[in-house]
């Protein structure tokens, strides 16, 4: 019984519930994002390095060391390992624009590994694109795609889940392709672009060695493909060479946006998550400790009651 009393005792209750009070204080108010690794799709070319001396596939090694550690500094970058020569290789790699640092070479590291299994051994050229990066390659004097190639597409529904068609869709969309157009050319010369219309998330982003110019006219060239190539799906991800767009429509908003119709350069609606997640954690951890407290003061109250009574 003493011992069942003991653990009645609101002190012990404070300094039992102290560890988990301070448990809750320490939760990492960033909520998880979702998965960058994912692959999305694989380009991989029919020739394979035709070099003896083996000094491609030793440029390519190179190449790839260089651009993974250069991803742990910024989200893009562009370098040639070799003296220039048919045995020199070019590669890129870039990150999305809301990925930190750490993220980004996250990402960017995973890609080396993945060539071999995915094309099959060392290709003259490949590129290799996953949910937050891609990374390409060619050796040097293969032949250049241009800009504005499409390279892949994902096409989503063309009707809601209960059956029907959203009212006014295309112009929605047309709307919030402009701010896309609009935000990658003026954001701070950073060629990346999120924001929300009228329940639509729209992303978009340009290579970073492009001029702004030529970045709007890729991203206005992607509207295009996905016009053509999607009609009036509720979502998609279209990859062009130089330029990606993506869409999602939200029938009851977009998650974590304050308003139906906003725009944010960048990750606006992660840090506005977070703020969320932080407010919640903290009201938690603080009401637990209310509650200890009054505990501990109304047991402080009965015993000095107590003690006045026996008296």
């Amino acid at each position: 019984m003493g011992a069942l009393k003991n653990h009645q005792n609101p002190t012990f209750l404070f300094f039992l519930s102290l560890p988990i009070l301070l448990l809750l204080l320490q939760i990492p108010t960033q909520t998880s994002s979702s998965d960058t690794t994912t692959l999305i799709y694989k380009g991989c070319a029919d020739q394979k390095l035709q070099d003896p001396s083996g000094a491609a596939s030793q440029n390519l090694k190179t190449l790839l060391n260089a651009l993974v550690t250069q991803s742990s500094q910024k989200n893009f970058a562009a370098t040639t390992s070799g003296d220039g020569g048919n045995s020199a290789v070019a590669g890129a790699y870039q990150c999305r624009g809301d990925l930190t640092n750490s993220d980004c070479y996250d990402c960017v590291s995973k890609i080396p590994n993945m060539l071999g299994k995915l094309c099959g051994g060392d290709v003259a050229a490949a590129r290799i694109q996953l949910s937050g990066c891609y990374l390409r390659y060619e050796v040097v004097g293969f032949k250049e795609v241009p800009k504005t190639q499409l390279l892949y597409k994902v096409c989503g529904s063309k009707k809601m889940k209960n059956g029907g068609d959203v009212v006014g869709f295309e112009g929605k969309r047309d709307s919030a392709f402009q701010m896309v157009e609009n935000g990658v050319k003026g954001n701070n010369g950073n060629l990346f672009y999120t924001g929300s219309y009228e329940s639509l998330y729209v992303l978009g982003q340009c290579e970073g060695n492009m001029g702004n110019d030529d970045c709007g006219d890729c991203i206005a060239s992607a509207e295009e493909q996905v016009k053509v190539q999607c009609g009036d799906s509720i979502s998609a991800q279209v990859y062009l060479q130089g330029c990606y767009l993506s869409y999602s429509f939200y029938p009851n908003g977009v998650p974590g946006t304050i308003s139906s119709s906003s725009s944010s350069p960048g990750s606006g609606r992660h840090q506005h998550t977070e703020r969320t997640v932080a407010l919640a954690v903290g009201g938690l951890a603080a009401l637990g400790f209310l509650i200890v407290c009054l505990l501990f003061l109304k047991s402080a109250l009965k015993k000095k009651s107590g003690k006045r009574g026996g008296y």
